[in-house]
This record gives C-alpha cells, structure tokens and sequence, in this order.
C-alpha cells in the first residue's frame, strides 16, 4: 500500500514510517522543511513539501496515495479554536480525495477526550466540555467520511506515548521537577494516565491502516491507567528530590501553565480490550515505569 503521512517527522512519526516500511508499504510524507524532509527520507520515506495550512499539498499527496495516516496536529494552544479549525480542514481536504474508494483515513485524537474518574472505552462517548474537547472536531470530520465510502478511523493515543527521546508530557513533568527542585503530584496523585510505548503505538497505526473498519474508534493505550504519584515518586528517586503533593491551586503555578496542572491532575483511565480484540494488537514493549527507571529520561539535563 502506498499511504501519505503526516507528521511523519514528530515525536511518535518516525516509529510509524517505520514500521510502515518494514511491513512492505511504501511512505510519502509531508514535510514543512528542509530538516523534516531529510529526516523522512532517512527513513526510507519520500518527502512531500507542504504544510497543515497547505492544502493543494494536502490534497495532492492524498490523491496519490492508497490511504492517509494523519499524525500532524499544531497551532498555538494559546488559540484553540485556530487549532480546531486547522485540524478539521486538514481532515476534510485529506479524505475528500479517498471518497467513494474503500481506501483508510486514520486520523489521530487522544484519549484525553474520554470523561474523567472512570475507566472509558472505545464504545463510550467522549466528554464534549472535557479539557481535550478540542480534538474532537477532527474525530467528527474524520468519522463522517464513514459514510461517503472511506475506511475511516480515529486513533485515540495515550496522553503519554513513551520511549527514547520523548519531548511530551513526562519530560515537561521531569523539566519542572529538576528546575523547582521537587517532583509534584496533584492531591492524593492516585489520578490514573493511560500510557503506550512509541512502538506499541506506531504497530497500532499500522494495522489501522491495514484493517480498521470504516468508522473505528481505537484507543492507542497499553496500560490503562498509571498513578501521577507513582511517576512522580519514580522521578523523585531519579533525580534524588522530594516527591511532593500541591493543591491544585498550587499546581496552577508550579507547572507549565494553568492547563498543564488541570491535565496532571486528570484522572483519566482508559480500556483498549476492544482495540486489542479487533486487530489483533498486544503491546509488547516496556512500561511507562520502566521506562523512566531504566530508559532516557533522567539521564541528561535537556530532560
């Protein structure tokens, strides 16, 4: 299969296009620069110039192609609304090329959109005035294409997708602890994140574009629900300070910014026993946990 990718040179991309490779497809992807677009072509992928706001580039690279795996998602979290809007024309200008063709859309979301204080599933609805209720107009745009004769399907990612070189919500947690000189948890920090490991994530991608069926809602999740405290606790010891609890009032200004606080102190576990089921995929690389004990990121400053 030949799928267009974007965001193939992001954080969890190049596991993707990887794993895409390896698996025999072959991989256009979009890069909004010269440095993107060596990075994908050491990939082995064929880079496509363009951008999110490009979309006669958009467009072109998914009129060539047998499927579009979307990854790409940017703007200024300052303006979600900006955000919004260029996720969903992104997702409309790539899936109106593959109507009526039976051909995948895999669009990326996150499991932050699911209700608090429960364990969701795939099955259940997503919380539409919930911290993450800016991603689901891409979900909706994506999913409409169900209807018009596209394989379409959302990927719901865990809020931390692990492994070497990460630069999301664990090093900011780990940047914040050795810059204040404690490792923080909101509350009790019995507050559950879902976690998967890059490569669990990019096999998961691989078989959405494979096999999903039109209209599939999957949880990229490998553990449901790891305790804020227990990650802090493991950072604490890696970086020999004390593993403190804040208000949320005090989380508010002791993290990145007001919005980092609500989302470490969300308590948000998620099922992915019907993603599993469905493509037959099993998780097989280390936790979360034994990442940050044995993995990158505690050993250098940069973390």
């Amino acid at each position: 299969m030949h799928v267009f990718v974007t965001g193939g040179s992001g954080q969890t991309g190049p596991a993707v296009v990887t794993e895409l490779i390896a698996a025999g497809h072959t991989v256009t992807a979009l890069a909004r620069s010269d440095a993107a677009a060596a990075r994908l072509a050491s990939l082995g992928a064929t880079p496509h110039r363009g951008s999110l706001d490009d979309l006669d580039s958009l467009r072109s690279g998914a009129e060539a192609a047998d499927g579009v795996l979307h990854l790409a998602y940017g703007g200024d979290f300052s303006d979600l609304d900006d955000m919004m809007r260029r996720d969903r024309t992104a997702i409309e200008t790539l899936g109106r090329p593959l109507e009526h063709s039976g051909k995948p859309l895999v669009v990326t979301s996150g499991t932050l959109v699911m209700p608090a204080g429960r364990e969701s599933t795939e099955q259940d609805e997503p919380d539409a005035a919930g911290i993450a209720a800016f991603r689901l107009a891409g979900e909706r745009a994506c999913l409409d294409f169900a209807t018009r004769q596209v394989r379409a399907a959302v990927v719901r990612l865990a809020p931390t997708v692990h492994g070497p070189e990460d630069h999301g919500f664990i090093p900011m947690l780990i940047a914040t602890a050795r810059k204040t000189g404690v490792s923080a948890y909101v509350g009790d920090g019995t507050n559950r994140w879902p976690a998967v490991h890059r490569l669990d994530a990019a096999v998961l991608f691989r078989l959405a574009v494979e096999q999903a069926p039109a209209g599939s809602v999957l949880h990229g999740v490998a553990e449901s629900g790891v305790t804020l405290r227990s990650i802090a606790e493991v950072i604490a010891r890696g970086l020999g300070v004390p593993a403190v609890s804040l208000t949320p009032a005090e989380a508010a200004t002791h993290f990145v910014s007001p919005f980092m606080a609500l989302a470490y102190g969300f308590d948000g576990p998620v099922s992915s026993f019907r993603t599993q089921a469905l493509l037959g995929w099993s998780p097989v690389n280390p936790t979360l946990l034994e990442d940050l004990e044995h993995g990158d990121y505690l050993r250098s400053p940069q973390h």
